[in-house]
């Protein structure tokens, strides 16, 4: 039985998309550095890194190798009163790079499900400790944290995906993220009232990502952990966008010299291989759930949690960082997307162009007509997905000077064209 109102899709939901009316997706054969290869012989610059994944770039050959060798001794094992070495190892080597005592780490299979896991750790840290009445967390308007029940709970609560489940959710605490000192005094206030209620601040340090690509600076991140000390409240930083090299530094949180009280990765974590996330809490927070009450432990286990393959990935990953000059090409990265982003400023229906690290975004003053725009990119040769009012780019690290040139060019291209309106 097929789908009528569908008839040229396959037989798969696909994310975001109204299925009544999507237009066929492109059927993507293979991958390599940063082009996939489609099944009609088109080739596409990949603009975005398959959701920001990919920082290496595709099928990277040591990636590849590692995976290979642990796929022969052992893919899986459940995590339920067993180890493995590359979890032990990536275990390690994530405490020894993310800043103070963020050392234990807990592994799930996406963000979305790392955030709950995040909040849940939160609450619970408070009930442990025996302190009633804290289980809201407190996030910011424009911020997002995944579609999962709980996690939309901390988007923003006018956000066009959740909307519809309005009222279905626990009502959470919902403000503006300061960005100057009268934000800051807004917080600080709203945190002595009803800091009582509130277990966890929850906030994407440097850039609001699917709320918009919204930037703001480390001294906002300073701040909300100053407040977090004042009010007795944990700090959890969703770093699943910004981490691993995406701001310009490893994580995020090193620009503000700040140490959160929970860390939550994933996106680059196996450099766009297998799905892989960690929440990472620091030493006080595991300490919290020590006790001769069996109750007292993290009740949560996903199925594949710290599947060797993924762990394995997550490690490769971690060499080339460490061997590779990820950091420098960054800035470079940098560097390109400024100039070649720059010229969209003086076109018309141009809000903004800003850049942060390897993010290059051109802010419209708004897309009428999404579909003519993705197929003007498409047929300019790039795979790039705008999205809300934006423009962005988040290419592999390892781009050349070249495939980030037409990857600019082809941005710059259909605005000057106008892909972006409706056809009169």
């Amino acid at each position: 039985m097929t789908d009528e109102t569908t008839p040229d899709l396959p037989l798969i939901w696909l994310p975001y998309t109204q299925m009544k009316d999507a237009p066929a997706p492109l059927v993507a054969q293979r991958t390599e550095g940063t082009r996939i290869h489609l099944e009609d012989g088109r080739v596409l610059v990949d603009g975005i890194a398959s959701w920001w994944t990919a920082c290496h770039g595709y099928n990277h050959p040591h990636i590849r190798a590692r995976l290979t060798t642990q796929l022969d001794l052992m893919p899986h094992v459940m995590l339920g009163g067993l180890v493995h070495e590359p979890v032990r190892e990536l275990s390690t080597r994530l405490a020894s790079l993310l800043p103070g005592d963020l050392d234990h780490c807990f592994y799930t299979d996406s963000g979305s499900v790392a955030v709950e896991v995040a909040m849940k750790m939160a609450i619970q840290y408070w009930i442990n400790r025996g302190v009633t009445g804290r289980t809201k967390l407190l996030s910011f308007r424009d911020g997002y944290h995944g579609d999962t029940l709980a996690t939309m709970s901390v988007c923003d609560p006018e956000e066009g995906m959740h909307s519809l489940f309005a009222g279905v959710f626990p009502e959470q605490v919902i403000a503006d993220l300061p960005r100057d000192e009268a934000g800051l005094d807004s917080l600080d206030d709203l945190l002595s009232r009803r800091g009582y209620q509130i277990a966890a601040i929850i906030v994407e340090p440097l850039v609001q990502g699917a709320g918009g690509m919204i930037f703001h600076a480390p001294e906002v991140l300073v701040r909300l952990r100053e407040l977090a000390d004042r009010h007795d409240v944990l700090l959890i930083l969703d770093e699943i966008f910004t981490g691993f090299g995406r701001t310009g530094t490893m994580f995020a949180c090193e620009q503000a010299g700040i140490v959160p009280d929970i860390i939550t990765l994933s996106k680059a974590l196996t450099g766009g291989t297998i799905a892989l996330a960690a929440t990472v809490a620091r030493r006080h927070v595991f300490e919290a759930f020590l006790s001769d009450a069996p109750g007292a432990a993290l009740m949560h286990g996903p199925t594949f949690m710290a599947n060797a393959l993924a762990c394995t990935a997550a490690c490769a990953s971690l060499d080339l960082f460490a061997r590779e000059p990820r950091l420098a090409q960054i800035a470079a990265l940098s560097s390109g997307l400024k100039s070649g982003l720059e010229p969209c400023r003086a076109l018309p229906g141009v809000r903004d162009v800003r850049v942060l690290g390897a993010i290059g975004v051109v802010e419209l003053d708004q897309i009428e007509d999404m579909t003519r725009l993705k197929a003007a990119l498409i047929a300019l040769g790039v795979w790039v997905r705008p999205y809300r009012t934006i423009l962005y780019l988040t290419p592999a690290f390892t781009i050349t000077p070249e495939d980030l040139s037409l990857l600019t060019g082809a941005v710059t291209q259909v605005i000057r064209d106008g892909a972006f309106r409706k056809i009169a």
